[in-house]
């Protein structure tokens, strides 16, 4: 990929030369080898031609051409096979909704993800994160996916429904999501509908965990209603729907907000956690810089609010992990009218794919890309542009209404974690991470030892670090720049 766009704005198809990719479409190749298959695009060009089944689609590769489509929502609404599925699952809220109804959907939503209310979270992101590993025992082996998808699901739900969803509902949820997630992915690289109307297992099993979502969330809205009223989100939904002001809140709606929020605020912190754990595990320095960190902020004690930015390197292992392994790798969008986009014209109805993945691997912006380098987050230096090449939560106007609460939950979550246990890998091959509808690791086992067992006790090689040093992956959206090549970093 070529450093500056303007100087290089390129749209190329990829061709079907013998060894390279199959004449019937490069679906396939997504499906087996998706990250290779994204890696190898960027030297193509900054716009590359791909065939998913009998559709054609461009990849963007240039993380300034990411930015300038993403912030015209006009031009480029979400859409695409990928929506397509998820609205069948989600309906119309925030998270699918198209561009004439994102605005309103997102102004009666912001309350609950401004940073007073994630604040006001703190200390039950960190009651449960304790609580989930306050039975460990050390040489015990522990399912790390399922608990932690366990933990973002109790944590977004309290959110949402504080405790209208309980412990056997929510955990049922959890298992829905498994499933869920499996049939997503494969649903959005072969766009051929009738495949999923056969009534095999897989198709069974996804349907019925759709089916079961929508009836659990229908259950507690119903509840919620006929009982006291709660400062929550299905609380302000329900007090929106109330008023008759604006545009009307209907059932429907109240319903598709609970679902796509439950399900994309459970999942992917859940898989970025994950495979911080297994990150950490396979990086003893970064896994010592972490604990002494959380050792010297905290002394054993629960985090709360005020030691978010005095958690300086644990955010570090989150933004870089938001790097390596971003959880939302693959999107799509699609064109609502005629546009030149990267020199090319394009036909109004065009899918349009992103990969956060693809830019936050390409050697251009990120040194080094498949090494886990939490430090790359700590050198301070001030935002240089409106580029960056790293877009784990997306950018501009639609912009994941949960970032903050994502990245809190999950700093929080680790530290608590961190400053009881050490999580190590069974001996044998380590499995690289699985794309699906998201990217993680779905079956990750892992040995605990309690750090209060280990040589040293809990408070092992002291490091200092400047509090507020590391750029964060879920503010603005911040950049650096690669010394004079016009390369942007975020």
């Amino acid at each position: 990929m070529n450093g500056c766009v303007p100087e290089s704005e390129q749209a190329w198809t990829v061709g079907t030369a013998p060894g390279i990719f199959p004449s019937i479409g490069h679906g396939i190749a997504l499906f087996r080898r998706p990250l290779q298959f994204l890696n190898s695009l960027p030297a193509q060009g900054d716009l590359v031609e791909i065939r998913l089944g009998p559709q054609r689609a461009w990849m963007v590769c240039h993380p300034e051409l990411v930015h300038r489509m993403l912030r015209d929502t006009r031009t480029f609404d979400k859409g695409g096979p990928q929506y397509e599925r998820l609205r069948v699952l989600m309906g119309d809220g925030v998270v699918t909704c198209p561009h004439a109804e994102h605005r309103r959907q997102r102004r009666l939503l912001q309350p609950t993800f401004r940073p007073a209310g994630v604040a006001a979270q703190t200390r039950v992101m960190a009651e449960e994160a304790a609580a989930l590993c306050r039975d460990w025992r050390t040489g015990q082996r522990i399912d790390v996916s399922a608990v932690t998808l366990s933990l973002t699901t109790r944590l977004i739900s309290r959110l949402l429904l504080s405790d209208s969803l309980g412990p056997a509902a929510a955990d049922e949820v959890r298992h829905c999501l498994a499933a869920i997630v499996r049939g997503l992915f494969v649903r959005t690289v072969v766009p051929v509908d009738a495949l999923f109307r056969l009534p095999t297992p897989a198709n069974r099993r996804y349907r019925r965990a759709v089916e079961r979502v929508r009836e659990l969330i229908d259950t507690a809205v119903d509840e919620r209603r006929r009982g006291t009223p709660r400062d929550d989100l299905l609380g302000l939904l329900l007090a929106a729907a109330g008023t008759g002001d604006g545009a009307p809140v209907t059932d429907g709606e109240v319903h598709d907000q609970l679902v796509s929020l439950l399900l994309t605020g459970s999942e992917s912190p859940s898989m970025c956690l994950a495979s911080a754990f297994s990150l950490l595990a396979q990086h003893p320095e970064a896994e010592r810089r972490l604990h002494a960190e959380v050792d010297t902020v905290l002394a054993g004690r629960l985090p709360d609010v005020d030691d978010l930015p005095r958690l300086v390197y644990t955010r570090s292992v989150l933004t870089e992990t938001l790097r390596h392994s971003p959880p939302g790798w693959l999107f799509t969008r699609v064109t609502t009218r005629e546009t030149e986009f990267a020199g090319r014209r394009l036909a109004r109805g065009t899918t349009i794919l992103y990969s956060p993945y693809l830019l936050h691997h390409d050697p251009a912006s990120f040194p080094e890309p498949d090494r886990f380098l939490p430090e790359r987050w700590l050198e301070g230096e001030a935002p240089a542009g409106p580029h960056g090449a790293l877009i784990p939560f997306a950018a501009g106007s639609r912009k994941c209404i949960g970032d903050l609460f994502s990245m809190a939950e999950m700093t929080v979550s680790l530290a608590t974690v961190a400053g009881r246990w050490r999580l190590r890998h069974p001996a044998g091959r380590i499995a690289a991470p699985r794309p699906g509808a998201t990217l993680g690791p779905r079956s990750l086992t892992m040995i605990c030892t309690s750090r209060a067992d280990a040589p040293g006790g809990t408070a092992p090689h002291a490091v200092a670090l400047t509090p507020g040093a590391v750029t964060a992956a879920s503010g603005t959206e911040n950049t650096r720049r690669d010394g004079d090549n016009g390369v942007h970093h975020a």
